[in-house]
């Protein structure tokens, strides 16, 4: 790490997370003006030239990238059309425990005058709860399920490589050419299809300017530097942002920057989940870098300075303040950039190349929170970069994750992408699967599949609230077998599921209809082509995805109840159901005899992995192929980010000895403390899931450092990495911690600062964590590797 990159490091790492209230403002003003003189995409359109206009810019004293969604480092705006904080929101942002945000009193009162009153009734989120119905509301509030777009956009979104082929002035070329061709005797579209594509030349136009305002203040402030090598610096960016992204990049430097126009577009444009990710950056990359070191004009470390900036600047944009049940649900800065690097080129070569390892370097030197980098592995894949990549999980970063790409693929492939389209997609946000630059695939929310479990052995009632909000499926003590209770609970699912679904729709074509997002259509395949927005289903691809959380909690909850109440008898129904409900109070001996001597997924176990078995097929018959608003269908996940302390929250005591309101499994992983055979057993269980019929699996595996010391157990992880892979799994991520640290951080937390550990499919600074969130990750087995 350079002196440069080291002050730019410290300085990111240092700045506080901030709201700024200029882009609510400037939005404010521009709505009370124009609402109602254009259609939908012109008006956003429109607003987002305004913004790229008029926004704050800043270039910082070091910078060789430009470029900042807020006016300054880690200064993130508010999206008042989609969710409008209330004054005590903007309180609570600035003062609670775990993701606080400092926001001036000032601001607060400007934004209580100003930006409240307009946008009070009409946000989505308004907009959103004034219109569900009651039974969802229930549903929602008791903890059954989250909603992704009550706060956010929806917008899983990777790229591929086609920015770097076509600059701005190309991709209007192609909006004119389609403009020309629409047929306004036969198709009754043609009209919304012109409104539309103007909407993408607009948002076109808006990103030049922004770009070339950038290029005017780097010029003014050249004029006024007096340190020839910095002036250079200056001159430099201000020439590769008249360059890009207007035209196509020609170095390594503009091929950056352009990306990062890109992104910053996006992200600026509205607060979609996740934030945009560059997709395989490293084969996008590679051929600038090729290009410039054959010509001798750039080196090598000056390529990895660059990238280098591109990672801190990711860095410098905190996700948009959540609040409510979304906060809960996903309580963290990082807004789930994923970097992925190795993985098959689009011929089905291997994609791994020069780029991919000084990304690799990049991500150990800085260890920063965000981006998220990910390894992509195939059976093509080098062992040489495997390797490389365990030699960074070792220091603890929590990252690089590993992907199988072989199963990423083949996931993508079962649900109708072409192989070309499937080897050129990859992993986004957590663990996600999509096709890059092509594919809308938009997380719809997250399942707490126990919770399920907890309302039928309540009839239908939610005990910590009360209400009635699933089926009476018949009290439990009636059921003579473990198929009878099985049949009630996944009567349950699908009617929770159905409810979900239906609102879920709802909510796209709210979206659809009042908050298009012109820009990132742009630069998504096929929207120009279909004349459609991103939402609306423009793109080549259209998926809805349903986060299932919880596998591991109700699988042992179930072979809890199939071995104690229906084939050992240790326990009548109304021991066990009186024993949950008083959180196991006085009952120690019956809580101890289902935690100790009940067959636990996660040890290779088929009592327990075909429950497993059964409760995944039931959640993709629930979920799979329901049909969503754009001609295409819902599939599912299986992660929960930090969902599972939220859900765990909303759960009482649990069949398989859990006690009431902690955390639920996560991910894909096996329950807390369940997994007692070793990783092997943790893989060879979850390997008995048929890994492709989903969109993505999470495994969370926790080593001590004393594990992963010498270059032998590197060796060993790798094998088991390629032992699951081959087995069909999707991807395994690693903690490298040990309890005492982790406990000394929670007393001396100044003193571990710099500490990150994996969370889900991201990792977060430990000692930014709650209390909560913290003792969930210090419970996770210790693993060893023999």
């Amino acid at each position: 790490m350079n002196q440069r990159i080291e002050q730019l490091r410290k300085e990111s790492f240092e700045a506080r997370p901030t709201i700024s209230i200029e882009r609510a403002l400037l939005e404010t003003a521009f709505y009370r003006e124009n609402n109602g003189k254009y259609s939908q995409p012109v008006l956003r359109a429109l607003f987002f030239k305004h913004l790229c206009e008029n926004k704050t810019l800043y270039i910082g004293k070091h910078e060789l990238l430009v470029g900042e969604r807020g006016p300054a480092p880690k200064v993130v705006p508010t999206f008042p059309e989609l969710t409008c904080h209330s004054a005590d929101d903007l309180q609570v942002l600035n003062n609670r425990a775990m993701t606080n945000y400092d926001v001036s009193q000032q601001d607060i009162t400007i934004y209580e005058q100003e930006v409240i009153p307009y946008w009070q009734g009409r946000s989505m989120r308004d907009r959103i709860f004034s219109n569900v119905p009651q039974q969802w509301k229930d549903a929602y509030e008791c903890g059954l399920f989250t909603e992704f777009m009550e706060q956010r956009a929806p917008g899983h979104t990777a790229l591929d490589g086609s920015i770097y082929h076509y600059g701005m002035l190309g991709l209007k070329e192609r909006i004119a050419d389609r403009i020309k061709r629409l047929d306004y005797q036969n198709d009754p579209e043609a009209a919304d299809r012109f409104e539309q594509l103007t909407a993408m030349d607009i948002a076109c136009d808006a990103v030049i300017l922004f770009a070339h305002r950038h290029a005017q203040l780097a010029e003014k402030l050249a004029a006024k530097e007096r340190d020839t090598v910095r002036k250079q610096e200056l001159l430099t960016i201000a020439q590769v942002c008249r360059r890009v992204p207007e035209y196509t990049p020609q170095t390594f430097h503009e091929a950056i920057q352009m990306y990062w126009f890109t992104h910053l577009g996006t992200i600026t444009e509205l607060n979609g989940w996740d934030a945009m990710s560059p997709g395989h950056l490293d084969q996008h990359l590679a051929p600038f870098y090729e290009k410039e070191l054959a010509e001798n004009t750039l080196t090598r470390e000056q390529a990895k300075e660059l990238l280098a900036c591109l990672w801190i600047k990711i860095n410098n944009q905190p996700a948009p303040p959540k609040v409510g049940v979304t906060a809960k649900e996903s309580g963290t800065y990082n807004d789930f950039t994923q970097i992925n690097l190795g993985g098959l080129l689009k011929n089905g070569s291997d994609g791994t190349n020069e780029v991919s390892y000084i990304a690799l370097e990049v991500a150990d030197e800085l260890h920063l929170l965000q981006p998220q980098p990910s390894v992509h592995i195939s059976s093509k894949t080098p062992d040489h970069f495997l390797k490389a990549a365990s030699r960074v999980i070792r220091k603890g970063y929590g990252y690089p994750s590993i992907f199988n790409t072989d199963t990423v693929i083949m996931e993508q492939v079962r649900v109708g992408k072409s192989i070309e389209d499937a080897r050129e997609g990859g992993t986004s946000g957590c663990i996600e699967t999509g096709a890059f630059g092509k594919e809308a695939y938009i997380l719809t929310g997250y399942l707490n599949v126990p919770k399920i479990l907890e309302i039928t052995l309540n009839n239908g009632r939610d005990p910590l609230t009360g209400k009635q909000v699933g089926l009476q499926t018949g009290d439990p003590r009636a059921f003579t077998s473990y198929e009878a209770l099985y049949d009630a609970f996944t009567q349950q699912l699908e009617h929770i599921v159905a409810l979900k679904i239906e609102v879920n729709n709802y909510i796209e074509r709210m979206y659809a209809k009042y908050s298009p997002a012109p820009f990132l259509s742009v630069v998504i395949n096929d929207c120009i082509e279909k004349g459609k927005d991103y939402y609306d289903g423009g793109p080549r691809y259209n998926t809805n995805y349903i986060q299932c959380c919880g596998i591991g909690t109700i699988t042992d909850s179930l072979s809890a109840i199939k071995t104690h109440i229906f084939e050992q008898k240790t326990f009548s129904w109304e021991q066990l159901l009186d024993a949950l409900a008083n959180n196991f109070a006085d009952n120690e001996p019956l809580r101890l005899t289902l935690w100790n001597r009940t067959p636990f997924f996660g040890n290779d176990d088929d009592r327990a992995d075909t429950i497993m078995q059964q409760i995944y097929n039931s959640l993709f018959t629930a979920i799979d192929g329901k049909p969503n608003t754009k001609g295409t269908e819902y599939h599912l996940n299986m992660l929960s980010t930090t969902c599972h302390v939220y859900f765990g929250k909303m759960l009482g005591a649990t069949p398989n000895g859990r006690f009431a309101h902690q955390p639920e499994s996560d991910g894909t992983s096996p329950s807390h403390g369940a997994d007692r055979k070793g990783p092997t057993a943790v893989v060879k269980s979850l390997s008995k899931m048929d890994q492709s019929k989903s969109g993505g699996t999470l495994l969370n595996q926790r080593f001590l450092p004393s594990v992963l010391a010498s270059e032998q157990d590197l060796d060993k992880l790798c094998g088991l990495v390629r032992s699951y892979f081959n087995l069909g799994g999707h991807h395994v991520q690693f903690n490298v911690v040990d309890t005492a640290t982790l406990r000394k951080a929670q007393q001396t937390p100044d003193e571990y600062r710099n500490l990150l550990v994996r969370v889900a499919g991201y990792s977060d600074y430990f000692v930014d964590l709650d209390l909560d969130h913290q003792e969930e990750i210090i419970k996770r087995t210790e693993q060893e590797l023999y």
